[in-house]
This record gives C-alpha cells, sequence and structure tokens, in this order.
C-alpha cells in the first residue's frame, strides 16, 4: 500500500512500544458509510481528497506491527475524547446494532 492509510490506535502506547503491535480501527472518506450504523464521522480530510468527511470503520478492528508497517503518526494527530469514546461505544455496541 503506498497510499496514506489513516487508522484510530485504540490501544495504549505503552501496549504499542512493547509488542510492536498498533490495535484500532481503519478510516476512510468512502461516501457510502454517511448511512453506515458502524461508522462514526470524524470530520474532514485532509490532503488529496479535500472536502470529504472521514469516518471511522467500528466493526473492522485490526492490528499490524507498526515498526514493520513503518506507520508513523498522522499529521492530523488526536481525536477529541468526546470522538474517541464515541468510537469505543459504537465498536462496543457493533454486536447490539440492527
Amino acid at each position: 500500500m503506498r497510499d496514506v492509510h489513516p487508522f484510530l490506535v485504540l490501544s495504549p502506547k505503552s501496549f504499542n512500544d512493547k509488542a510492536s503491535l498498533v490495535i484500532g480501527l481503519p478510516m476512510t472518506t468512502a461516501e457510502y458509510n454517511a448511512d453506515n450504523p458502524f461508522a462514526v464521522a470524524v470530520g474532514n480530510a485532509s490532503g488529496k481528497k479535500i472536502n470529504k468527511t472521514s469516518y471511522v470503520l467500528c466493526h473492522q478492528p485490526k492490528s499490524f506491527d507498526w515498526r514493520t508497517h513503518r506507520a508513523r503518526p498522522h499529521p492530523l494527530g488526536i481525536v477529541n475524547d468526546a470522538l474517541f469514546f464515541e468510537v469505543c461505544e459504537r465498536l462496543n455496541q457493533t454486536g447490539k446494532l440492527k
């Protein structure tokens, strides 16, 4: 994968550093996620896809070795606490949403 693939990291830094893994949720700007009950809108994307909403996909938790993939923090940084808690709540409810 050559492009930037944003990922909301849920695991704590101490775990990430020791395990060389991050656990989190992928992000996308695919417009069909506006109606997805498992997607949380987190704001406008930047870069090549300006004026598109970015969504966290709460139904697709993933892990990967961040050292092997040479991952680095996204220039936008950290989501605010309210959005982070909303994402965590949605992740915990994915089995209950219909």
